[in-house]
Order: C-alpha cells, then structure tokens, then sequence
C-alpha cells in the first residue's frame, strides 16, 4: 500500500509544481490560452490522482467492511460514497 501512497503523493507535488508554474505564467502576463491549457492540464492531473484515492478506497476500506459481515458498516461506507458523489452534482 505505501507504494500506491508513495505514487501519489509524488503526482500530487509534480500538480503542486504545475500549479506554481501557472501562478508564474499569470504574473508573467502570459497569453491566456497558454495559461487555460495548464489550468486543464492540472484538472486531469487531480482528476487521475481522485480515481487513484477512490480506487484504493474501494480496495480497503469498502472492502473491510464488506469481509466484515457488519450490514451497519457496510451501509456507512457506501452511504460515504453516495453522499462524495451527491456533492459533486452540486
């Protein structure tokens, strides 16, 4: 697991960097189509590192409380996952 962790975090400081170089881009006045293409390059970035963090998710957490056998734990971990979900529609 803390290669899966390690992974992560070396993409989440590789889109911190990407962030700093866009804070430069936009102090740099530079053209903005340049600076939206960055900005959307660090949208997919976090989107992959979202997917990574859910994947693991579902491969511990919500898989601990299915081995489980404990219906209310079962139900607090797909109901975390409904409500994640929810908010984002909003």
């Amino acid at each position: 697991m803390a290669t899966d962790q390690d992974a992560t975090c070396k993409r989440l400081k590789r889109i911190e960097g990407q962030v700093r170089g866009i804070v430069r881009m936009i102090e740099e006045d530079r053209y903005c189509i340049d600076v939206l293409q960055q900005l959307q390059a660090v949208q997919a970035a976090l989107a992959r590192v979202e997917d990574a963090v859910l994947k693991d998710h579902t491969a511990t957490c919500v898989e601990s409380a299915i081995a489980s056998g404990d219906a209310g734990e079962q139900r607090r971990k797909f109901n975390e996952l409904v409500d994640l979900f929810a908010r984002t529609k909003r």
